[in-house]
């Protein structure tokens, strides 16, 4: 089953936030630090944190932590992953995860305030393979996902004309292509990989 929670970083709840830190950061300094950096940012009256802040990260991780102890230990879901707010459980019994949906659902928005997107909650066979964060996960191989594939060849070409008009260096065209290779590296697609070799 694979779910995503709706408007995650526009939803946080900034008090409920602060309790979850409090909890173990006990340093006034440090909570009013943080205190100032919650209200530099609002989507709505105490709620929301901006996207591409560093700190956004870790607070995310801070407020979901306590999805994933529910998980763990209330709902004793073995196989379960979770990147920021896209999130996947394993079980091959589909009633299973049927039964799930709503413990969740009541409670992130009892716990978290937060919303299961009613549009991104899928359960589908294994064999099927699972798309989670740009790889399609099948059972005996990780191949990487068409839509991620042609960003990737798009991205290198748009590179490779930056590196002919001295837009970029060599060295930044390199680095792209690096990380490219290294995104490959976590599952199987070798005739892309090669294709990126013939640029180094």
């Amino acid at each position: 089953m694979k779910c995503d929670v709706r408007k995650f970083f526009d939803s946080i709840d900034h008090s409920i936030l602060q309790n979850l830190i409090e909890r173990k950061v006990t340093c006034p300094d440090t909570m009013e630090l943080l205190d100032l950096l919650l209200q530099s940012f609002e989507k709505s009256k105490g709620v929301g944190l901006p996207l591409g802040n560093v700190t956004s990260q870790l607070f995310a991780n801070i407020y979901l932590n306590e999805l994933d102890q529910f998980m763990k230990h209330e709902l004793k879901v073995q196989y379960y992953f979770r990147y920021c707010d896209d999130f996947i459980i394993i079980h091959e019994n589909k009633e299973f995860l049927l039964n799930l949906i709503e413990k969740i659902r009541k409670f992130l928005d009892n716990q978290l305030k937060l919303k299961l997107h009613p549009n991104k909650v899928e359960i589908r066979p294994m064999r099927q393979g699972i798309d989670f964060l740009g790889y399609v996960m099948l059972p005996n191989m990780i191949v990487l996902r068409t839509g991620t594939k042609k960003r990737i060849i798009k991205k290198i070409q748009t590179a490779k004309k930056k590196l002919e008009t001295s837009t970029i260096s060599e060295l930044t065209f390199k680095s792209i292509l690096t990380s490219y290779l290294g995104l490959l590296s976590h599952c199987r697609n070798r005739k892309l990989e090669n294709y990126i070799k013939t640029f180094l």
